[in-house]
């Protein structure tokens, strides 16, 4: 009789077996581009005073000296505490990418610890696209098998980015199937991060995506020199998705492997705020260039949204930090009616202007059954904008602008890339346009070296 196999067996053979040649020539693409819009969040992070308390942690406790690049200081350390700040950093300004269907980050978890351990055992850059890209397809049905439920609590980026950041470091390192299960079975009892933080502006968001990053990496470290975790870490009876989830699906963690390709499915992020302030921002945004409106214009707008976009952002009523205020959907939507962008420096110049309070509290989220249905697989962005004149205009944007669909081209990469590296005073246009030229072709590089 045939020995029925696991889901985490087959996800854990996918990952260690993946070779570059396997992979399809407009999946490597997008896996640069994703690397390269992560090295601008990730250098973006450096002005967060939360990423600056664990980097003077870092270089407490970490070796002074290493192969592995620190980006926001440009020091050398051990992968871990390499992996550990990248990753902090790279969540900070709102800025990194997001896969819809999963609700989850992939480039703040999986490319911090793979660059590490690229750069400690000058792995090449095919190697490390391959590995990121093994990352990226394992965390997004990680985060999908897990389910709308357990977004609910759980920041998906924390719990499946630990098991996605273990998955890239353990194809980079080459290790075998069973070690990769047994690095999974290790990141994911390690995996968690709760969304309580954000109801009192606490600083969790950053520390999530930090240990995710570090936590999977050594979850890598340890399978390699033969430490053994749970290989049902994920599906078993008292796994993640026993405890994590009410609507956990096998299914998911092995939906076509090798011919679906979910790297290719995620969206970049236009706005520097939450996803789910995206969809109706950018229907507010349309509507008011397409009606001549201005923002005292405006008496109300109703957002049409998903549950999820409930779950997170009703939690934040009046934000008190810049963090905060990009999970305010008022405050989102009131920088874009007052200013058409919210990018990184209108966040931090007006997240408090009593002009943005005074439109935020004119705005509402109302539970729309389509918007919902869709969600998460498509963000539907509707509002419906009442004016002092007494019309009332309705918008939708089907693709948000970041999305596959409605995706962002390499000149915008750059550009976005650019203005993060300025935000954050870590590098000039010249660096810039030099790690440039590195990552679009870095997969001929015959060895990772540092970046800056």
């Amino acid at each position: 009789m045939k020995a029925t196999v696991v889901p985490s067996t087959q996800l854990a053979e996918f990952a260690a077996n993946l070779q570059f040649k396997d992979i399809p020539e407009p999946v490597v693409r997008r896996a640069e581009d994703l690397l390269l819009d992560w090295f601008g969040s990730a250098l973006a992070g450096k002005v967060g005073r939360p990423v600056q308390v664990i980097e003077a942690i870092a270089r407490e406790m970490g070796p002074q000296g290493g192969r592995a690049e620190v980006l926001i200081s440009r020091r050398m350390t051990s992968p871990l505490f390499a992996a550990l700040v990248n990753g902090a950093s790279s969540h900070y300004a709102e800025q990194d990418d997001v896969h819809n269907g999963s609700v989850f980050h992939p480039a703040a978890v999986v490319f911090p610890a793979a660059l590490a351990i690229a750069q400690d055992r000058g792995c090449s850059g095919a190697d490390l696209i391959t590995a990121s890209v093994a990352g990226y397809e394992a965390g997004i049905r990680i985060g999908e098998f897990l389910g709308r439920s357990h977004y609910r609590t759980f920041h998906t980026t924390g719990t499946a980015g630990t098991v996605a950041a273990a998955v890239a470091a353990a194809r980079l390192m080459g290790l075998n199937a069973q070690q990769m299960q047994h690095a999974i079975g290790s990141a994911g009892t390690q995996a968690a991060g709760l969304w309580e933080f954000l109801r009192d502006a606490a600083d969790s968001k950053q520390l999530h995506t930090g240990k995710a990053a570090a936590d999977g990496l050594l979850a890598a470290l340890l399978a390699e020199k033969g430490f053994t975790g749970a290989r049902q870490v994920l599906e078993g009876p008292q796994g993640m998705g026993a405890g994590m989830s009410r609507d956990a699906d096998p299914a998911r963690l092995t939906d076509r492997l090798g011919q679906r390709w979910a790297t290719i499915e995620t969206s970049f992020k236009f706005h520097a705020s939450c996803r789910h302030t995206h969809p109706a921002a950018d229907a507010l945004q349309q509507a008011m260039r397409t009606h001549g409106l201005k923002a005292s214009d405006i008496t109300e707008v109703i957002t049409h949204v998903h549950q999820g976009a409930i779950d997170v952002l009703g939690r934040v009523i009046a934000p008190e930090t810049v963090h905060q205020a990009k999970f305010s959907m008022g405050t989102v939507l009131g920088i874009i009616a007052l200013h058409d962008k919210a990018g990184v420096s209108e966040f931090e110049r007006l997240y408090l202007d009593p002009a943005v309070a005074d439109f935020r509290v004119r705005v509402k989220m109302v539970l729309d059954e389509e918007v919902d249905g869709a969600y998460p697989e498509r963000w539907i962005g509707k509002v419906t904008i009442h004016t002092r004149d007494g019309r009332v205009v309705h918008e939708r944007v089907d693709e948000p602008k970041g999305d596959p669909g409605n995706t962002l081209s390499r000149p915008e990469l750059e550009q976005k890339a650019l203005a993060l590296a300025d935000f954050g005073d870590a590098a000039s246009e010249a660096e810039m346009r030099a790690v440039f030229s590195t990552l679009w072709n870095v997969t001929k590089l015959s060895v990772v070296s540092r970046l800056l």
